[in-house]
């Protein structure tokens, strides 16, 4: 299994897309983190593939109504695929999530998106 994420980005700006695909053991943990960070990046029916999945983020901003029933339903989607999954919502002027997993493995990763 492969999905592409972004390193290096600055602000949602530019950054070089690279390849995560499976490792040696066959995890998929990094495969999955990164593409929960894409769908929570990726706006409401932007997927060719999913077009429910992704967030309201430019009419959340315009209506000041943060996307929480989108971002609650893809935690839904995702929690499987890990031990623990916690997205939480934090206090700035834009739609920005808190995220915490644990993997399978035992792995605690913890990031902001966006960033």
């Amino acid at each position: 299994m492969r999905t592409y994420g972004r390193i290096n980005q600055v602000n949602g700006r530019g950054g070089q897309w690279v390849e995560v695909s499976t490792d040696a053991n066959g995890d998929n943990d990094a495969v999955w983190a990164t593409t929960l960070c894409q769908v929570l990046k990726l706006n409401l029916q932007e997927s060719p593939f999913f077009s429910d999945w992704g967030i309201p983020a430019e009419s959340a901003v315009i209506q000041q109504v943060f996307p929480d029933y989108y971002v609650t339903l893809t935690q839904q989607r995702f929690a499987q695929y890990f031990s623990s999954l916690i997205i939480s919502k934090l206090t700035a002027p834009y739609p920005a999530y808190l995220i915490n997993i644990t993997t399978n493995r035992g792995a605690k990763l913890k990031g902001v998106v966006p960033q």
